[in-house]
């Protein structure tokens, strides 16, 4: 298979996922239905929302500087900001690709060296990684009870058990087997592991590591809060802390799935709310209302950096 067709594949897989995941969606809830809870959301809880997922795009830019002022770099915070926003944009069309894109503004208009700006790039993605695992975990601490009642009630306990010690000796040998390897995809994985914790304690190595560490919190909380702020946009929609957690997961892993989560967004986030009672059609409507304001939000401001961008830096 040709480079070209491969690049075509990987592009047109995640659309084609995501159409049909439309079709699903809307197979679930009516059009109509649909329309009549984005008339009736209350916009100010929306608004409210948007303003956190502003904030967190602001710490990112703004965060940047820490890992390219030890190469000698200071970017503009405009420049910095616009490239983060091209970039989610350039995420919707291609997966991946806002990365290329964001290291590319700044070579053009800050004179930051394209391999030294997305590395820098790849170490965010690491410290972010870090981040979503974290909150898995705090997830699985405060919802264990939940999770476990919800596992036992559905499957064998003994079942489980066995299950969790196959995976533990799996992961072990695993494990055993990575290091050892000198080839193929196992030295792919432990070069991807090695370079992974590099990238994660150099963090801890840098002059203003806390603010670095400071602002990656800030970002993930402004993502979890614009989630939370949401949810009242529907009326009589009470989702439990556990179900705030789980949902936001749940569309993180659908944003990384598909071309910014399109159709699966609200599918994977209905699917996370019903674990907790909650019905499906408001379930189903939130997960749209709340793709559809991040959508909109990246599309508007990613246009409006990507025309700015020439015109903020006509007299460099």
């Amino acid at each position: 298979m040709s480079l070209s067709a491969k690049k075509i594949i990987k592009i047109a897989l995640p659309l084609i996922l995501g159409g049909f995941l439309v079709w699903y969606s809307l197979s679930k809830v009516s059009v109509a239905t649909l329309l009549q809870y984005f008339k009736d959301a209350n916009y100010s809880w929306i608004a409210l929302g948007l303003f956190f997922g502003i904030l967190s795009h602001l710490s990112r830019a703004y965060r940047w500087k820490f890992l390219l002022e030890p190469m000698g770099y200071k970017p503009d915070f405009g420049n910095s900001t616009m490239a983060v926003l091209v970039a989610y944009l350039v995420n919707y069309a291609v997966p991946r690709a806002g990365e290329v894109s964001r290291a590319a503004v700044m070579t053009n208009y800050e004179d930051i060296p394209f391999e030294k700006g997305f590395g820098t790039i790849v170490a965010e993605r690491m410290a972010d990684l870090l981040m979503m695992l974290s909150i898995v975990a705090i997830t699985l601490f405060v919802q264990f009870d939940f999770i476990y009642q919800l596992l036992t009630k559905n499957f064998d306990p003994t079942k489980i058990m066995l299950l969790l010690a196959l995976l533990v000796v799996a992961f072990v040998v695993f494990t055993r087997s990575v290091k050892k390897a000198e080839s193929g995809i196992g030295l792919k994985i432990k070069n991807f592991v090695v370079g992974l914790v590099e990238g994660v304690t150099s963090i801890f190595k840098m002059k203003n590591k806390w603010a670095f560490i400071f602002h990656t919190v800030f970002i993930w909380v402004m993502y979890v809060l614009m989630f939370w702020a949401t949810i009242p946009a529907i009326e009589g929609l009470q989702v439990p802390l556990g179900g705030v957690l789980i949902g936001f997961i749940a569309g993180g892993f659908a944003i990384a799935a598909t071309n910014g989560g399109i159709g699966l967004y609200p599918v994977a986030v209905a699917g996370a709310l019903a674990l907790f009672g909650i019905a499906e059609e408001p379930s189903t409507a939130f997960g749209w209302i709340m793709w559809t304001a991040q959508t909109a939000m990246i599309i508007v401001f990613g246009g409006l950096a990507f025309l700015l961008l020439p015109i903020y830096n006509k007299n460099k």
